[in-house]
């Protein structure tokens, strides 16, 4: 009795002791976005001219440790009806169906699945992206730096306009707008 009086207590405390010793991995810092210092933007090829354009809403949720990267978590939604081309027509012609289909898929996503060290002082981020409904894995470097109190997250993806199913129809001609897209953002966190 004693013995196994011992095993359920000695169980018991190496239960907690687990727990305890977990628990400062899980201590990233949820940090809270600046949305006036932060963007999403784009840049595509349409006619083989470069054109910008940005989203005006997003929220991002970045919890960060730099002592422990791996413990990082980042989720970030678009709106994807804030979309910016920087004339009205054009905006409201993006959200239709051939391109985001605004009103069915009214956000795009991206959920972090891995952060870690990479090269060069940045880290190297992999996630899920969903864009119109379509989810796919995606990696990309990203910088992190201070700037007095604020910590900035910065990186660039490139994707594939098609892969998503922005532009269809005729809109899938890639001679008119090139298949390739450059999302950048520069997020400025504080705690």
């Amino acid at each position: 009795m004693f013995v196994s009086s011992l095993s359920s207590k000695t169980t018991r405390w190496l239960a907690i002791a687990s727990v305890c010793v977990a628990l400062p991995v899980l201590a990233a810092t949820a940090l809270k976005t600046d949305a006036a210092k932060s963007n999403v933007t784009i840049t595509f090829k349409q006619l083989n001219v470069p054109v910008d354009a940005k989203f005006k809403k997003f929220n991002a949720q970045i919890s960060y440790d730099s002592a422990k990267p791996e413990t990082s978590k980042a989720n970030v939604d678009i709106d994807v009806s804030s979309f910016d081309l920087g004339d009205p027509e054009y905006n409201k012609e993006v959200l239709k169906k051939e391109w985001f289909n605004a009103a069915q898929f009214p956000k795009a996503s991206f959920v972090s699945s891995q952060i870690k060290p990479g090269a060069a002082g940045k880290l190297d981020v992999s996630g899920k992206l969903t864009i119109k409904g379509k989810t796919t894995d995606v990696s990309f470097p990203l910088t992190v730096k201070k700037e007095g109190t604020n910590q900035v997250f910065e990186g660039v993806l490139p994707i594939k306009r098609l892969t998503y199913s922005i532009g269809e129809g005729e809109w899938k001609d890639t001679s008119m707008v090139a298949d390739e897209v450059t999302i950048k953002f520069r997020v400025v966190t504080t705690q």
